[in-house]
């Protein structure tokens, strides 16, 4: 009973969701320890703690021995939980191999729009990613991940179900045109909406604005300078009319002393004047 799948599933493809898997990798989980030990008794809710604790990806390994990745998924393919529950593994961003385990689950069990619409959204995702094959461990990414899954007919020793090519269905008018961020950004666009050459334009006008500020600023300091320089207090003008008064002060005193010099007798001498 523990290897049958739950009664009431639905067939996927037109067959038993246990059978995506092949039969001898599907006969190689059924004699793992990992399967017999961990797997058992397993439910949509318990299945998570088993899934934060994948360390890799991957399908067969060694001496064609199943990962502990293969397994949990022939166990999904065996309790077969809701869409709902799914989708809410695959927005768990924080746990990045149970994000990987809905993806390739959704990828053989859903229909072709609603994999390229919850799919889709991956590729922006660059979390790193352990993969075990054969030769050993490699490193890949999330989105390196999605975009074999959407595209490649074997991944981690499966061969995924027949995908309809997006073309097509953009052709029938079933799912709307991918958006991609490269396109974006050719484009000049941003994900809030703003463009960014909109966004260049008014840094550019706000450089402007500051340089055609601090350059009228440095005019009025210089006016001022100019003012300044220019003022009475700060002109010679006042200095030269000091010397002036002194001088006429000078000659005054002069023409005193010269006026104290002439005798009496020459005033007495002199006529008196008309």
């Amino acid at each position: 009973m523990a290897n049958t799948t739950i009664s009431g599933a639905k067939a996927i493809h037109g067959q038993n969701p246990q059978y995506l898997v092949e039969t001898v990798i599907r006969n190689r989980i059924y004699e793992s320890n990992y399967w017999k030990e961990h797997c058992f008794a397993l439910t949509a809710e318990s299945i998570i703690d088993k899934a934060l604790e994948l360390k890799y990806i991957g399908g067969v390994y060694g001496n064609q021995r199943p990962t502990e990745f293969m397994c949990l998924l022939l166990k999904l393919l065996q309790i077969q939980p809701e869409k709902e529950i799914l989708i809410e593994y695959l927005r768990a961003d924080e746990f990045k191999y149970l994000r990987a385990l809905a993806a390739i689950y959704i990828r053989m069990t859903f229909s072709a729009v609603e994999v390229y619409e919850l799919l889709e959204p991956l590729l922006k995702d660059y979390k790193k990613l352990r993969l075990r094959n054969m030769t050993g461990y490699t490193l890949t990414f999330i989105d390196e991940y999605v975009d074999s899954l959407l595209n490649e007919e074997r991944v981690c020793d499966i061969i995924m179900p027949r995908l309809i090519k997006r073309q097509v269905l953009e052709e029938n008018n079933d799912i709307g045109p991918r958006k991609s961020r490269l396109l974006d950004a050719l484009e000049g666009r941003s994900d809030d909406g703003r463009s960014d050459r909109s966004r260049s334009r008014s840094r550019s006008r706000s450089r402007s604005m500051d340089r055609s500020r601090s350059r009228s600023r440095s005019k009025s300091s210089e006016d001022r300078g100019r003012s300044r320089s220019h003022s009475p207090l700060h002109d010679g003008s006042r200095y030269i009319s000091r010397s002036r008064s002194r001088s006429r002060s000078g000659s005054v005193a002069s023409y005193r002393s010269r006026n104290r010099s002439i005798s009496p007798d020459r005033m007495e001498t002199d006529p008196p004047a008309e």
